[in-house]
């Protein structure tokens, strides 16, 4: 058993390199280029939504209020007409990631952590590399891909995303596994 705080280096290490890696993925890179594509009428969508000053937050339409309703020939005609969507509003004025990028950091500790601590609780310090890699790699990955798939299953998120953003996550958790196996205490 090794503890998480002997792991602190491959943990921040892990961490910095996932944070430089996706941001030359997204920024430089064409893979995600393509993964939103821009409406046709995108002003016109905007200026009509505009008015209703649509507060922040996810939203569905149309929406049942009970499952009474959702069975109702009105509702079943609305959901037939359409649009039927799962859209999510962010607040105007700046475009600043700054948020963002700190809670993606954050979060690729967490996942360094999570990592650290599963190959730290099967492995001592020693163990082997293929061990550690191995150990950490399938920790980061859960980490990084699984919990995407959900949103293709349930609110149709385009697969193609999801399984580029899955790509990314085996990325990333390669990054991890390296910088365990290569700063595994000995």
């Amino acid at each position: 058993m090794t503890g998480l705080l002997a792991l602190s280096l491959p943990i921040l290490l892990s961490a910095v390199l996932v944070f430089v890696v996706s941001s030359v993925i997204h920024m430089a890179s064409p893979w995600h280029k393509g993964d939103y594509p821009k409406l046709s009428n995108e002003d016109r969508v905007m200026d009509a939504l505009r008015p209703l000053a649509i507060p922040p937050g996810d939203y569905m339409m149309p929406r049942p209020a009970s499952r009474e309703e959702m069975r109702s020939p009105q509702f079943l005609e609305k959901f037939k007409r359409g649009p039927v969507m799962m859209f999510t509003v962010w607040p105007g004025g700046s475009m600043s990631m700054g948020r963002q990028l700190v809670q993606w950091f954050l979060y690729a500790v967490a996942v360094g952590c999570f990592a650290a601590y599963v190959a730290g609780r099967a492995l001592s310090a020693g163990a082997p590399s293929a061990q550690v890699f191995r150990l950490a790699g399938v920790t980061a990955f859960v980490g990084y891909s699984l919990a995407l798939w959900q949103m293709s299953i349930w609110y149709r998120r385009s697969w193609t995303i999801t399984i580029k953003a899955t790509v990314d996550g085996v990325i990333y958790a390669l990054l991890t596994a390296a910088a365990f196996a290569w700063l595994w205490p000995h």
